[in-house]
């Protein structure tokens, strides 16, 4: 008998959790949150609900599935950039490579509306962004050799993770990104002023 590899049930795992989160995604879109019990997830994804705790922590972690891979890949951006290459850029970097596509999803209108209009959703987005907060202004601080509670770092790291927010909704987002990055980079000037020479 053939013992599976670890890599085949990783996969396996992975999938289920994916197959477990698209379930309850669709099942929140289509009846509301407050609707749709782990019995319902577990049944639409034809998993026992010992399986969809096995993987989720509750019903609000279902929503947020990927929570822990961007915070991961945010921490990343910053620890393991290339040498020459400043906190700031390697933010800018991450934040051009990753957010247009979350924002180009098919669902990311209908995803933002149901956070937004579920009180126990945006309490727990809030609680995630604080945790996102911490844990980026921490890294820039062990970049910097400086404590973690710095305010420039904490500060920074506020308005990277506000950037997608605001840059929402307009024209060119790629363009917004990269307006507000200038800003965080060269300073804030007046609009219509013309750039210190």
């Amino acid at each position: 008998m053939t013992v599976p590899t670890a890599g085949r049930r990783d996969r396996k795992k992975a999938a289920t959790r994916q197959a477990i989160a698209d379930a309850a995604l669709q099942l929140f879109l289509e009846r509301g949150y407050d609707q749709v019990s782990i019995r319902d997830i577990a049944d639409a994804a034809d998993v026992s609900t010992a399986t969809v705790f096995k993987h989720f922590s509750g019903k609000e972690a279902l929503v947020f599935d990927q929570d822990e891979d961007r915070e991961s890949q945010l921490i990343a951006a910053v620890r393991q950039r290339p040498s020459d290459q400043s906190i700031l850029d390697a933010l800018r970097q991450h934040v051009l490579d990753t957010w247009p596509s979350i924002e180009a999803h098919p669902q990311a209108a209908e995803f933002t509306n149901l956070v937004n209009s579920t009180p126990v959703l945006r309490a727990y987005a809030e609680r995630m962004w604080t945790r996102y907060t911490d844990s980026l202004s921490a890294v820039i601080a062990d970049e910097l050799g400086v404590d973690h509670d710095t305010l420039a770092c904490v500060a920074l790291a506020r308005f990277v993770l506000e950037i997608p927010v605001l840059a929402r909704g307009r024209q060119d987002r790629r363009a917004a990104v990269e307006a507000v990055f200038d800003i965080l980079t060269h300073g804030w000037e007046p609009p219509g002023k013309p750039p210190a020479q």
